[in-house]
């Protein structure tokens, strides 16, 4: 973690004694406090980790202004190398200073290492806890590592690190697949991604708005591109706090799983819970889940009734009416 890490790399380096320190994409749980407190920027896409630094105390931003200088960066590695090489690109560019780079091994903290010091002189590097922290100084011309949304051969426009960057997520589709052409009134889309599920929704002419809810704001710069129609409304905000002035008539979503990388049911259920606090009294629920996960309880909690419209060995499809 990087709780272990960067405390013994600031005591091998040494930081200017004043300007902003840009600490980009950490953990939720990343405890900063080896730096000063006054002096850090947090940028992270994540709505729900930007609110839980800012209630801190920290400054927070979802993306850095092309503006912005810092005396140091710390660069937290993500799972999607194109990212982390994006998020390089941008410390590099901006940074006066000194970069530390922190990450774990199975984030690939090797293969950064090594990309790095094929390019510049690295400073040192640190080894503990699974994962490595390294530094480099700022001010290298890493541009061809910069990258931004880029429209696919499905025709959606995706960004490294945001969920199916690479094309249309399969359990989406087939939730298209199962969703009437009788939709009608005010949709949500909860945690929607680079928009494909709205894009669909919104070829009804019967909807009167589709609100895109999701907490990543990359993702949501991308449905941005996907979804032109004036019915749209986006929502940079984490799903489950999200707070409209009206009920919907119905619900859609394909919800997250995933904490890091081990299997979370929990957040599924609390887009549930959700679901049900955010519709009319006779609004529906659509959502697609992977088959094993355990969601039917929750369903049954929340609404009168709950219909397994089928699916495929990988995927079931859920309808549920009428939220208690």
């Amino acid at each position: 973690m990087i709780d272990d890490r960067l405390p013994l790399a600031l005591e091998k380096i040494e930081l200017s004694s004043d300007g902003i320190i840009a600490v980009m994409h950490p953990a939720i749980d990343a405890n900063l406090s080896a730096l000063p407190k006054e002096r850090i920027l947090i940028v992270s896409p994540l709505a729900t980790i930007c609110a839980h630094f800012e209630a801190q105390g920290y400054r927070v931003t979802a993306k850095v202004s092309e503006l912005a200088r810092f005396t140091a960066s710390v660069v937290c590695l993500t799972r999607a190398r194109a990212e982390t090489k994006a998020l390089l690109a941008v410390a590099m560019n901006q940074t006066d200073g000194i970069i530390l780079i922190d990450g774990q091994k199975t984030d690939g903290a090797n293969s950064i290492l090594k990309a790095l010091r094929s390019r510049v002189n690295v400073g040192g590097s640190i080894s503990k806890s699974h994962g490595k922290v390294f530094w480099c100084d700022g001010g290298s011309d890493f541009k061809d590592w910069a990258v931004g949304p880029a429209l696919q051969k499905c025709g959606f426009w995706t960004a490294a690190g945001v969920f199916s960057a690479d094309g249309v997520d399969p359990a989406s589709a087939l939730l298209i697949e199962a969703l009437p052409d009788s939709i009608t009134g005010r949709v949500a889309d909860l945690g929607a991604g680079w928009g494909y599920l709205s894009a669909h929704i919104l070829t009804r002419a019967a909807v009167v708005e589709v609100h895109l809810v999701e907490a990543h704001d990359m993702a949501l710069q991308c449905a941005r591109h996907n979804v032109l129609d004036h019915r749209a409304s986006f929502h940079w905000v984490d799903a489950i706090k999200w707070a409209p002035s009206n009920k919907m008539d119905a619900v859609v979503m394909n919800p997250p799983f995933h904490t890091g990388r081990s299997v979370d049911p929990t957040l599924g259920r609390s887009f549930i819970t959700a679901s049900a606090r955010l519709l009319k009294p006779q609004g529906m629920l659509w959502m697609v889940a992977n088959r094993h996960l355990p969601y039917e309880k929750t369903l049954m909690a929340h609404f009168s009734k709950v219909v397994d419209l089928g699916g495929n060995a990988r995927f079931k499809v859920l309808r549920a009416e009428r939220p208690k």
